[in-house]
C-alpha cells in the first residue's frame, strides 16, 4: 500500500484564481477546491493542478541561466497550431520559437504569471532530415 495514493503539482502565484482559470479553460478541468490562497483544479484525465497564493512571486526567466528553469509543466496536443491559438487567446504568450517552416513537434509557452510549459505533438511525426 503506498503512503503516498496521490498527488498534485502546485505553481505558486500572485493570484491563483486568475492562473487557474487560464489552466482550467485550457485543460477544460474543474475547479474542485478553492479558498483564500489556493485553488485546485482537475481534468477529465485526474491531472490534478494547484495554484497557491504567493504575493511575492516572480516570473522564472527561463531560458536565461541566470534564473533556470527547475520544472515546467508538459502538455500532449494533436494540433500544435490549433492549440498555440488558444494559449495566447487565453493570455499566455510563447516563448520558445524555434524553425517556422513546417510542423513542429514542441513548442514552449509561458502562462499568464510567467510558468513555463511546453507543449508536445502527439501524434507520430517524420523524422527530422539533416
Amino acid at each position: 500500500m503506498s503512503t503516498v495514493p496521490a498527488g498534485v503539482v502546485v505553481l505558486d502565484c500572485a493570484e491563483p484564481e486568475k492562473l487557474a482559470e487560464f489552466y482550467r479553460e485550457l485543460l477544460a478541468a474543474e475547479v474542485v477546491n478553492a479558498n483564500a490562497n489556493r485553488v485546485e483544479i482537475r481534468a477529465a484525465d485526474g491531472f490534478r493542478l494547484a495554484l497557491r497564493r504567493d504575493t511575492n512571486a516572480t516570473a522564472p526567466s527561463w531560458p536565461r541561466p541566470e534564473n533556470s528553469l527547475q520544472a515546467h509543466l508538459e502538455f500532449e496536443v494533436e494540433d500544435l497550431d490549433a492549440a498555440e491559438r488558444r494559449i495566447v487567446g487565453l493570455g499566455g504568450r510563447p516563448v520558445e520559437t524555434k524553425d517556422a517552416t513546417g510542423p513542429l513537434e514542441e513548442r514552449g509557452y509561458a502562462d499568464p504569471s510567467g510558468h513555463s510549459f511546453t507543449l508536445r505533438c502527439n501524434v507520430p511525426v517524420a523524422p527530422k532530415l539533416g
